[in-house]
């Protein structure tokens, strides 16, 4: 490992249930995983040894009175001084293998949990994203934390899906991102999910790497159509390489790889629905980036450090002029067991290939 002061030094992480260190659960744990995107609701699984002296008379099962593990309760995963997860406990499985002692499995989800499970029919009128965005965070008893800009809509209609599913949805279209933290509910561009950015150099903490620059799904341009009922005229609006601004940092990104490559090819939407001329750019933008950020794709293992988290850049070293430099962390799992110990694996993004030297 680098000689790199945010390094995690341990091979093992700490969990802390109902607000407290829990040394049964952190001596005895056999694995874990927990894993975060950009589309929010984290996850966590753990899996405990189940089997041992019970108050030092008999041994017996250790988790089954349900005093430390329970539905519900705050589950906290620590490493070093940085916490990867947060949520509470939704599920509880007991595991009797053959040839080994018993173990149980805890499964929990962060606040995101609380939308995911409620689902609704309802609409809103004359109402911006960044409204309706911060009503939903209201309706969870979350703190809104909304930077979302765009158009006002005559009407939103969330039609029989969870209030997750409907915020989801609403962020994709606007090119924004949603995540929670504590009681806080933010949804933001990406632009506004900054952290500090680390550094991970192949054959040090990049353990190992494999990463794809793929034309098949760029287009140069994308169209989204629409019809204005008030104004009773047509709406066309399209997006172009130039909404990726200074997300490039010097390189080709995959619409111009794409045009010079094979030419022009361009993409159309009639079935996004737009009320408003605003409407149709903000979508047409959004649908572009997210193609074009997914030219270049990578996923490796990393050794494990508190700040590989979804939103954070990281600076990818020794791996040649075209793929070395910024990516954006898309998706991260982080692993423990006890032949492996600690680590993360990643999948990042990034909109450009680098240049020759």
């Amino acid at each position: 490992m680098a000689d790199d002061p945010t390094a995690i030094k341990t091979s093992r992480p700490a969990i802390r249930v109902g607000g407290k260190d829990s040394e049964s659960v952190t001596g005895g744990l056999l694995r874990a995983r927990v894993y975060e995107d950009v589309h929010g609701l984290s996850n966590c699984e753990l899996e405990i040894g189940n089997w041992g002296p019970v108050e030092g008379e008999h041994s017996g099962f250790l988790f089954f009175d349900r005093g430390v593990l329970d539905f519900g309760k705050e589950l906290e995963f620590k490493v070093a001084d940085g916490t990867l997860f947060k949520g509470r406990i939704t599920a509880i499985e007991a595991r009797f293998p053959e040839g080994a002692p018993p173990t149980v499995v805890v499964l929990a989800e962060d606040r995101f949990q609380d939308l995911r499970m409620t689902r609704r029919t309802r609409a809103f009128a004359d109402v911006s994203d960044a409204a309706v965005a911060s009503q939903i965070a209201g309706d969870h008893g979350l703190t809104p934390d909304v930077g979302i800009s765009g158009p006002t809509h005559r009407v939103l209609a969330q039609l029989n899906q969870s209030d997750l599913a409907f915020l989801r949805e609403r962020a994709r279209a606007l090119d924004a991102e949603l995540w929670v933290s504590d009681a806080k509910l933010s949804v933001q561009p990406r632009g506004a999910r900054r952290s500090a950015p680390l550094t991970l150099t192949y054959g040090k903490e990049l353990r190992e790497f494999s990463v794809l620059a793929d034309l098949a799904h760029q287009r140069t341009s994308v169209k989204v159509s629409g019809w204005d009922v008030s104004g009773k005229r047509a709406i066309e609006e399209t997006a172009d390489a130039g909404v990726l601004g200074g997300e490039l940092n010097g390189g080709d990104s995959g619409p111009s790889v794409l045009r010079a490559a094979f030419g022009e090819r361009n993409d159309g939407f009639a079935n996004a629905v737009p009320q408003t001329g605003d409407e149709a750019r903000a979508r047409a933008e959004a649908l572009l980036k997210r193609r074009a950020r997914r030219f270049i794709a990578g996923h490796g293992t990393a050794d494990s450090q508190p700040g590989l988290r979804v939103g954070t850049t990281v600076k990818l070293g020794g791996l040649g002029p075209l793929f070395e430099g910024d990516f954006y962390i898309s998706g991260v799992t982080h692993l423990f067991d006890g032949a492996l110990g600690l680590r993360s694996e990643l999948s990042v993004e990034r909109p450009a290939i680098g240049r020759p030297r």
